[in-house]
């Protein structure tokens, strides 16, 4: 398809119906593959409706990162065949079903997503019923991205030829507030406002009498878990038809009766449609949004896949040059007897110290920085003709300072004087080995000179990113060519930081990633649920509530006459004085007994009240998620609902851990290792997201004591003189092996930690398991079979790995 015909450099798109996951199209039975364009697109009615409400004259005027070079480009905007698809099914549905329903489209990346929802925003403002009722008062979109409010708008303009028809919430004229009032009471058709402004209006909003009785569509560009969270139920609550505390009709206010009512309107909002766009949905997106399918299982209303995506070339895959490295290294210890009781520290504490030690070790960091540098001169600087980028993706603040002092020291010894460097992370950083004052953005990042961190980015002076939480979702840099990866990464968020670089450019025809820290074939799985369509292998219990409900009211922290006094303060909004006072006894009971097992060194009633702020946490999340989808019908879950999330903030210890003392531990051996390009094939099988099932099943567990010398025994591998990734490798299958074992199984699931430990059954299993590795690694389980000190090492690092595995 092309809407301008310029003989041999004639640009044309793809028009196609995809073909189950695929680009092009599916075999048509009784004529050609092409037909849908006559028999669809090129009837009458929708060739009229393609012109009147599609079609618009688009004119950009930007600089071309790759030239330098302003252009000012006027095209002919035709909507893909996915796009133009979508807006008329989701016109189509909404007018026959009207307003309070949801609808979940994960279109992927490169599929043209703000303009697939500026017609669908356009089409819901103007959409009338069968009557010729006006369907929605409002559209209201709700993005986090603040450069949509101009594409939105200059979208639309070019459709509508009107202003004031789309209203972006800046607060450049009084407050957010006032500003997002005044357009919903107006009847405004089309509303922008960001995830992170909307909390402020909430309370004006909900006392605009105003807005009783009117109707909302609600658009979520990238359906993120802030719209399935405590965000999306007040925005229920202050859109609702009805004014909930209107519901004692002059008589004795009724708490229940109030939270019946709001309990069932926030589960099932008949004046407000959700229009859910996404790449990547999550599976409490899918169970908020999707639709059930004929399995019974939600689904999205409608998919553009990122395998079609690929196969257009509108996005690369980023999975095509993906190359892992591997750490290895002996940790030493110098001038401490170790063997004393007195120097026993926790286990799991001091590992995880350890491993941060190693990290943040100069050596660790000027090693993988001599890695990058050189693979960015040699592979990527040269190419989009000089002008390709990199991003560094560290693992924590601290760390991303490191490797900013690190490679910037190193760029200039080595003289590299093309190649300049920028951070970011949130606030100050303090670390005294690498300099006295705190570290900030605007000090770290000395050539800004007013501007954000993407507007300098986007220029000719810097090639390298490196971001610490910063920049990993919907950062938009089509110039990014390759990226180096120090952060462990998992689910949707290595899908998300990954496809950074999917963005396609003049010339940009590969990607590449260097990744130091995760296993391929876990970031493999992590893209697999979104390459084709976004499935869930079950749904979630609503019973997880009633379960953690069960669990905190038997820790006996707080009496129902102070949850039933709270809830009535807040509804009838009493003031914070009142709240306080109704929290005030819990916390009291809290801060006793934990102070007292402080003084008392009991760990174990420590780990229960630790257990219990954490289960208070986890029953605000999953019911502000489930009541979205069902109605409890029990107000005793809602009032803990609002006691907990008042309670929760109050109950805090001052948890200062004694610091672990590592300056005797020597980095004795050290190596970095590339273990080439991986071979990720996506194939979007059977790779279905797991729902929220096991929500607060956490249990205390008793501390396991050992000392340094065992400690630091176990951080390195127990084999000498063999290669690293080939020992990792076999303790990885000897593992697996025995977590296969029914014995093994029973036995951790009715024993405790140590006496599983000490099994026979233990060290039988695992002499099999090492034999039946022969094979595989003949050397490795000769060296564990013929020598009872390497056997006893292997068991011991095994022992409590096996136990957690065999917990779930």
């Amino acid at each position: 398809m092309t809407t301008e015909l310029k003989g041999k450099d004639t640009s044309f798109l793809p028009f196609n119906l995809g073909n189950d996951g695929h680009a092009g199209n599916p075999v048509h039975p009784h004529g050609s593959a092409t037909s849908y364009l006559w028999e669809q697109v090129l009837q009458p009615d929708s060739w009229l409706n393609i012109i009147g409400r599609f079609l618009h004259l688009q004119v950009s005027d930007k600089t071309n990162p790759v030239t330098g070079e302003r252009e000012v480009r006027k095209s002919l905007l035709f909507p893909r065949y996915h796009q133009w698809d979508v807006v008329n099914q989701l016109i189509q549905t909404a007018r026959v079903e009207g307003p309070g329903h949801r609808y979940l489209i994960q279109h992927s990346a490169g599929s043209g997503k703000t303009n697939s929802i500026a017609w669908t925003a356009h089409q819901l403002s103007s959409l009338h019923n069968a009557e010729n009722e006006k369907i929605f008062d409002s559209v209201i979109v709700v993005t986090d991205r603040t450069v949509l409010d101009a594409q939105l708008q200059d979208a639309i303009y070019q459709i509508e030829h009107k202003s004031g028809v789309v209203v972006p919430i800046r607060g450049n004229v009084g407050s957010k507030s006032a500003e997002l009032t005044t357009a919903l009471a107006a009847r405004t058709p089309i509303i922008i406002v960001t995830i992170q402004t909307f909390p402020f209006a909430l309370k004006a909003i909900a006392q605009s009498h105003a807005l009783k009785g009117r109707n909302f569509a609600i658009i979520a560009d990238e359906a993120h878990s802030s719209q399935t969270g405590s965000t999306a139920n007040q925005l229920k609550k202050v859109l609702s038809a009805e004014e909930l505390a209107d519901i004692n009709d002059g008589g004795e206010f009724d708490v229940e009766a109030y939270l019946a009512a709001e309990m069932t309107e926030r589960s099932d909002a008949k004046n407000i449609s959700y229009f859910a766009f996404t790449a990547t949905p999550k599976a409490k997106t899918l169970e908020l949004f999707g639709r059930k399918g004929p399995d019974g299982l939600p689904q999205p209303f409608h998919l553009y896949s990122m395998q079609q995506a690929i196969e257009e070339n509108f996005i690369l895959d980023v999975l095509q040059n993906y190359t892992s490295y591997k750490v290895a290294y002996r940790l030493t210890h110098n001038g401490q007897d170790y063997d004393s009781d007195d120097t026993q520290v926790e286990k799991s504490t001091a590992l995880k110290a350890l491993m941060g030690w190693v990290k943040l070790h100069p050596h660790n960091i000027s090693q993988k920085v001599h890695v990058i540098v050189e693979h960015f001169r040699e592979n990527i600087a040269w190419r989009l003709n000089g002008k390709a980028k990199a991003m560094v993706v560290t693992g924590s603040r601290k760390e991303a300072v490191r490797y900013k002092l690190a490679i910037d020291k190193y760029i200039h010894e080595a003289g590299y004087t093309d190649l300049a460097t920028m951070v970011a992370f949130s606030g100050e950083v303090n670390d005294a080995d690498s300099g006295p004052e705190p570290f900030t953005e605007i000090n770290m990042n000395p050539g800004l000179k007013g501007r954000t961190l993407p507007e300098a980015f986007s220029t000719d002076e810097y090639k390298i990113m490196l971001v610490a939480n910063k920049y990993q979702t919907g950062f938009d840099q089509p110039l990014l060519v390759a990226m180096y990866v120090d952060k462990k990464l998992s689910g949707v968020s290595a899908v998300q930081t990954l496809s950074r670089l999917n963005r396609t450019a003049v010339g940009k025809d590969k990607t590449f990633v260097l990744d130091f820290v995760n296993d391929p074939e876990e970031i493999l799985a992590a893209f697999q649920p979104y390459f084709r369509d976004a499935t869930l292998e079950s749904v979630s219990d609503p019973n997880v509530v009633h379960d953690l409900q069960a669990k905190l009211d038997a820790a006996q922290i707080y009496l129902e006459s102070e949850v039933d006094g709270l809830v009535k303060a807040y509804v009838l909004e009493e003031g914070n004085n009142a709240l306080s006072s109704w929290v005030s006894p819990a916390k009291s009971r809290f801060n006793t007994r934990y102070n007292a097992a402080v003084a008392a060194e009991d760990k174990t009633t420590q780990d229960e009240l630790d257990l219990f702020r954490k289960d208070l946490g986890s029953f605000v999340r999953a019911y502000d998620f489930l009541s979205q989808i069902f109605d409890f019908a029990d107000t005793d879950i809602e009032k803990r609902s609002i006691y907990y999330k008042h309670l929760l903030p109050v109950l805090r210890v001052n948890d200062a851990r004694i610091a672990l003392d590592l300056s005797d531990v020597v980095l004795a051996k050290y190596a970095l290792k590339d273990k080439g390009k991986a071979q990720l094939m996506l194939t979007g099988e059977d790779a279905p997201l797991n729902p929220s099932t096991h929500v607060g099943t956490g249990q205390t567990k008793d501390p396991e004591m050992a000392t340094w010398e065992e400690i630091i025994r176990q951080a390195n591998l127990p084999f000498e003189g063999e290669d690293m990734d080939a020992v990792a490798h076999f303790v990885e299958g000897v593992r697996r092996e025995l977590v296969k074992n029914e014995t093994l199984q029973k036995q951790a699931r009715n024993n405790s930690r140590n006496h599983f430990g000490s099994s026979p059954d233990l060290a039988r299993a695992l002499t099999d398991a090492v034999s039946n590795a022969m094979d595989s690694h003949y050397n490795l389980s000769l060296q564990a079979l013929g020598d009872k000190t390497k056997m006893s090492a292997l068991l011991k690092a095994l022992s409590d790995l096996i136990y957690e595995d065999l917990q779930h």
